[in-house]
């Protein structure tokens, strides 16, 4: 099973098969609702390695996901088009698109066993905007 990033803004953040290790998928309602909400909103959250450049390749784009958490709300750049595709087989199993996407947090660990350090992204579907996210899958790669 393997895993593709591609975030779209002002410019294009791509992780793939080597970086992404978890992702946890989330519709989010109320828990307190004693019929279906109205109230709904999708996330993602995903884990994976920080992958440094080593003979002449270059850095993953782990570095512009920590500076896309850095953007204002103010700024129209602070939402972005996400699409992630879970593969196996040679096949997508799910393909989520987020069209307004914002990052809710962004963390790197790093430690002195662990190798060269992990991140975590944690981003939503801009709530008013939760009707354009899609969820597809079960195609050929």
């Amino acid at each position: 099973m393997g895993f593709r990033l591609k975030v779209e803004g002002q410019e294009t953040i791509e992780l793939g098969l080597d970086n992404i290790q978890t992702v946890i998928y989330d519709t989010d309602t109320p828990d307190d609702s004693n019929a279906r909400s109205t109230d709904v909103g999708s996330t993602l959250r995903i884990s994976g390695k920080i992958i440094t450049a080593v003979d002449g390749d270059s850095a993953d784009d782990t570095l512009k996901l920590a500076l896309w958490s850095l953007v204002p709300a103010e700024k129209a750049d602070s939402y972005r088009k996400v699409t992630l595709e879970v593969i196996a087989a040679d096949q997508v199993v799910r393909k989520v698109h987020f069209p307004n996407a914002f990052v809710v947090d962004y963390n790197e660990h790093f430690g002195d066993t662990e190798g060269v350090g992990a991140f975590t992204l944690y981003i939503k579907q801009k709530k008013d905007k939760t009707e354009l996210a899609t969820i597809d899958g079960g195609y050929p790669v």
